[in-house]
């Protein structure tokens, strides 16, 4: 089988070359708009976030079979394009809790903290702290947009800190009655009282612009908002607007993090060496089970693209 794999590292090369042999598999470090210049013969591929699989990238591939992203979010594939043509998709469900959820938790104690303001003072011999009063995370109400697995996680490590849970999710799950959360149907009703509010939402057009003007005006002004999901899920003009502080590792608008109330990283939070073994090992079960014929473990179809717009109704 001929498979190519894109945005694809040294350690990518060592750990699915010598397990698909037999295969003819070619490796590009570029994302897919970038390296795929004319029709190729390749009938699976596996692309990262960086890569878009566009409907023109879709008809440069006419043997295409399969198509895995080696993430959880798949907004930057044409799924639609993909199921007219029935060709296959997976993602990787499920490994990136503890990495994403910890991140989200270092960026607020960042916030909360002044920690990275102290650090970078202290290096160069101003050791003054007395303008860098913090807050702390006991006691304090954290709303969590999504009980996934990263949202979940999210929840143990808020419990941890003592935090009070409130949660908005498509489904009410077993951790509701595990960790005592306050499940919320409606999500207008749970803003106004969070002082945390985490965003663990996939990116679907249910989602896009899920906090927009009328929901930012009911957040509390000193309310910290962390979102390590999806930039598209709070809308742009409120990057430049919101009064809150931003702990971000994604964003719709690159200009806004020089804000002093936004914290920004490049969206790293994935970024661990336990998550990437995660990813790759999930991501080989998919494409072994592709080459044998079995139901992919993590196969997206039109139902997975999840209508939060009912959240809560099941």
């Amino acid at each position: 089988m001929k498979i190519a794999f894109y945005e694809a590292t040294p350690e990518d090369r060592a750990f699915f070359g010598p397990k698909l042999e037999g295969h003819e598999v070619t490796f590009f470090e570029g994302p897919i708009q970038e390296e795929l210049s004319e029709e190729a013969p390749f009938e699976a591929i596996s692309v990262f976030v960086h890569s878009k699989v566009s409907e023109e990238i879709i008809t440069k591939l006419p043997n295409l079979r399969y198509v895995q992203t080696r993430s959880t979010g798949y907004d930057h594939i044409d799924c639609q394009g993909l199921y007219a043509r029935g060709i296959l998709l997976s993602n990787v469900a499920g490994y990136g809790g503890p990495a994403v959820a910890e991140f989200a938790f270092s960026l607020l104690l960042n916030a909360t903290r002044h920690t990275h303001t102290a650090i970078d003072r202290a290096k160069s011999g101003n050791y003054s702290y007395h303008d860098l009063l913090g807050c702390e995370l006991y006691g304090k109400r954290v709303g969590i947009l999504g009980l996934g697995t990263i949202g979940s996680r999210m929840a143990y490590i808020a419990k941890g800190f003592g935090m009070r849970i409130c949660a908005w999710s498509r489904t009410k799950k077993p951790i509701v009655n595990e960790l005592g959360i306050d499940f919320y149907d409606d999500l207008d009703a749970m803003l106004p009282d969070c002082d945390v509010v985490m965003l663990a939402l996939p990116l679907t057009p249910a989602t896009r612009n899920l906090i927009d003007s009328q929901r930012a005006a009911r957040l509390k002004k000193d309310a910290f908002i962390v979102n390590t999901a999806r930039g598209e899920i709070i809308e742009k003009s409120l990057y430049s607007t919101l009064p809150n502080v931003l702990c971000l590792d994604v964003t719709a608008d690159l200009e806004a993090t020089k804000r002093p109330n936004v914290l920004y990283t490049p969206h790293m939070a994935y970024y661990t060496a336990e998550a990437l073994q995660r990813i790759r090992q999930i991501s080989l079960e998919n494409l072994e089970a592709f080459i044998a014929g079995k139901p992919l473990p993590n196969c997206l179809k039109l139902s997975c693209q999840k209508d939060y717009s009912q959240a809560g109704s099941k």
